[in-house]
């Protein structure tokens, strides 16, 4: 029964892949690593937020430790775990305990970043309303920065002082980060509260600009979060961005926005002029986006329900589906690596490594 169901899915999405384009015979393949990571048997894990890469291909978690309760809690590990390429465990450190050092731990983690120096920057979205176990009432409206080892850089924005959408010293339940090496820029997907892209220098963390969906000015809306959507309607979408949800910025300067509620990704220059975007109307999509590793940068991935899909960078074309497999679904946050691998944090599913397999026939055509 369960062959058809998945067999019944991919006809489903490979005709809505011909109506929307598909333009390639070959795609990336990939395979589910199902030994990986290798967490300590003394640590646990709560909801798996976010996922970052660094130099050296190690592969950085960041996870909620207080979504862990009872018995849990107390094997609960640091909010970063570090692991190699392979899933060992290497080391872990965040959370609570480092509160106080200068700078204001995020009441709810949600988007990790090690930046082209080796920085690593943290965000998180708790907002007043939710009324979550183990967090403090106030709202997640700064960004992190630290060394490697756990040693505290900057903040950019307090906690609980954000004046919305046109204030220049504050985030608003930060979602996700990118820092572009040739501007020395954060870009900022900004977030939960706001509805913005917002861009500061990232040695500074002096203010440099702002724009909202289609680069236009972004408009108040403090629903904590903004209402889902079940279906978005024809055409190109609402005038506002909803969840500002993941941010990639190319080797191009090319920035690519996920509008997860809005199921889009929208495209801009590094200044905030709109290109173009790509909008599944009727399924989850654009919780978040991340770029292939080769040169061109040729793939841009982008999580919805039950899968990933893959589009060619430049043109937003459709180019194939990722999916079935033990997949868990699109994933809250994702992450490639520089030999092609995929890195999926699925929050309380935990999380998982697709495995480059190279090039092969497309499944959705």
């Amino acid at each position: 029964m369960h062959k058809f169901k998945y067999l019944y899915f991919l006809l489903s999405i490979g005709a809505w892949a011909l109506s929307h384009g598909a333009l390639a015979a070959n795609a990336p393949r990939f395979e589910l690593d199902k030994a990986w990571p290798r967490l300590p048997e003394n640590f646990r894990f709560g909801d798996v937020s976010s996922i970052a890469i660094d130099a050296q291909d190690n592969v950085w978690v960041l996870h909620r430790p207080r979504t862990l309760q009872g018995e849990a809690a107390k094997q609960a590990a640091p909010a970063i775990v570090i692991f190699d390429n392979a899933g060992n465990y290497l080391r872990s450190w965040g959370g609570d305990a480092k509160s106080g050092e200068g700078f204001e731990w995020p009441q709810r983690e949600h988007g990790i970043h090690i930046d082209y120096k080796g920085y690593v920057w943290i965000g998180g979205n708790n907002c007043v309303g939710r009324d979550l176990p183990g967090r403090k009432p106030v709202s997640d409206d700064q960004l992190l920065k630290f060394t490697q080892d756990g040693k505290f850089v900057m903040q950019i924005g307090k906690a609980f002082t954000s004046k919305g959408n046109a204030d220049t010293v504050n985030l608003q339940q930060p979602a996700d980060v990118w820092v572009h090496a040739k501007t020395n820029e954060i870009f900022v997907a900004d977030g939960y509260g706001n509805h913005r892209v917002a861009v500061f220098d990232a040695d500074s963390g002096k203010f440099k600009r702002l724009w909202g969906a289609f680069g236009d000015k972004p408009l108040d809306n403090f629903a904590c979060p903004p209402p889902s959507l079940k279906a978005v309607p024809d055409g190109a979408g609402p005038d506002q961005f909803s969840i500002v949800h993941a941010i990639r910025v190319a080797n191009d300067g090319m920035v690519y926005v996920a509008d997860r509620e809005n199921r889009r990704v929208q495209v801009f220059t590094a200044e905030g002029k709109f290109l173009r975007q790509y909008i599944r109307h009727n399924a989850p999509f654009a919780r978040n986006v991340a770029l292939s590793p080769d040169a061109e940068q040729k793939y841009l991935y982008v999580g919805g329900g039950i899968d990933i899909v893959i589009l060619d960078r430049k043109s937003l074309k459709f180019v194939d589906v990722i999916g079935g497999g033990g997949l868990l679904g699109g994933g809250h946050q994702i992450a490639t690596d520089a030999k092609g691998n995929i890195y999926v944090a699925q929050t309380n599913r935990g999380l998982q490594k697709l495995v480059y397999k190279g090039m092969g026939p497309v499944s959705a055509k």
